[in-house]
């Protein structure tokens, strides 16, 4: 759902801001995009992501929540709790809306706190402000029995203290979940451009990795497991959706922005929300690129996704989900990133050290450089 009330300048999502006109025949195109899709399609769970989803008023989310339950109806394997993820702002979720979404099955709020300090809220250009969490945050306890807080650390202007200090508060509201995400300076936003341009200064470094450690041991020191690089829960409250996301298995998308993941095929959907409507209102597909992705790169790609988690890759199912040996497939490079003690062999799998979590996407790209071309076709 691409709609949001303002798009904040380190965002590089597909964010429609100030083009509410088109709620309405946005929502017309995603009921047009299931139709197409064939269905109803079960699935294990359920994230409706943004822009912000609760942006809509409450009529609108009801019809949005309407729409996605029916193509996608629940269906958790024996023995699973079914979950069912929504992503909001402080500002933009009240009592009315969370007794919608409780209503359609909503289980799992998680809420884009961001940061408890005006200063970096203004930096990162948010629209709430602290005083919006305690009224958000009773509006889901009263509803809703999961939830979720992003965070961000490494913002212009942030210290470690101030870093210390948002994490204290955020578990002073007892969530189940927390997502902490150093700030990305992603190329051609606003704050890209400030910061090319000399208008903010990056944090060094330096104090980002002490920010990202002082979190691992804080978090830890609560009673969260460290399980994916970002993302921290207590016990028994990992994120169901993105742990299938982490082990590169199947996955629906529909709407603006939206990737889907099915027996080996991706397929994007345009980023344009004046495009997606207009497409799927005239009769067109919205998906503007597939790829087609041989075996062995689906493999590299399962190496990439897995490594990313606690439990990181276990040997045996390595095997099964991919057809290739683990050991076989990565040969010296794995070896050499386990004896510069960024890879734990456990004997089972491998897994991150705590130094290898600290520079992830390095370990990552140096084990994709042992993948020589493989047949991908992109449409």
């Amino acid at each position: 759902m691409p709609f949001c009330g303002h798009h904040c300048g380190y965002c590089d999502f597909a964010v429609a801001a100030g083009q509410d006109h088109l709620i309405e025949l946005y929502l017309d195109a995603l009921e047009l995009e299931f139709r197409a899709a064939g269905g109803p399609a079960p699935v294990e769970s359920l994230f409706i992501g943004g822009g912000t989803p609760t942006y809509l008023d409450a009529r609108q989310l009801a019809r949005l929540l309407d729409l996605v339950t029916r193509q996608h109806p629940l269906a958790p394997p024996p023995g699973a709790a079914a979950e069912f993820t929504i992503e909001s702002t402080p500002e933009s979720l009240d009592e009315e809306k969370a007794r919608i979404l409780a209503s359609f099955g909503v289980n799992r709020i998680s809420t884009g706190v961001q940061s408890f300090h005006a200063h970096v809220l203004a930096a990162l250009e948010r629209r709430h402000g602290a005083g919006d969490v305690p009224r958000v945050v009773d509006a889901v306890r009263r509803h809703i029995p999961a939830l979720s807080f992003d965070l961000i650390f490494g913002a212009p202007g942030q210290t470690p203290a101030e870093w210390e200090a948002d994490l204290r508060t955020a578990l002073s509201f007892a969530p189940d979940h927390l997502s902490t995400y150093g700030l990305t300076y992603e190329k051609g936003t606003p704050l890209w451009k400030d910061r090319e341009r000399g208008r903010v200064r990056p944090v060094s470094e330096d104090v980002e990795l002490e920010m990202y450690l002082h979190a691992i041991d804080r978090l830890g020191g609560a009673g969260f497991e460290h399980y994916e690089i970002s993302n921290f829960a207590r016990p028994g409250r990992r994120s169901v959706h993105n742990q299938r996301y982490w082990a590169n298995e199947a996955y629906y998308g529909s709407g603006v922005g939206a990737a889907r993941y099915v027996r080996g095929h991706r397929e994007l959907n345009v980023r344009d929300t004046k495009l997606y409507v207009r497409k799927v209102l005239s009769g067109e597909p919205p998906t503007f690129q597939t790829e087609c992705l041989g075996p062995r790169d689906r493999a590299f790609e399962t190496v990439g996704t897995q490594l990313r988690r606690a439990d990181g890759i276990a040997r045996d199912r390595f095997l099964i989900q991919t057809g290739f040996d683990l050991d076989a497939l990565l040969g010296d490079r794995m070896t050499g990133l386990i004896a510069h003690g960024l890879l734990d062999d456990t004997g089972t799998g491998v897994i991150l050290t705590r130094r290898g979590k600290c520079v992830a996407d390095g370990v990552i790209e140096e084990l994709m450089m042992a993948n020589p071309a493989d047949s991908t076709t992109t449409v």
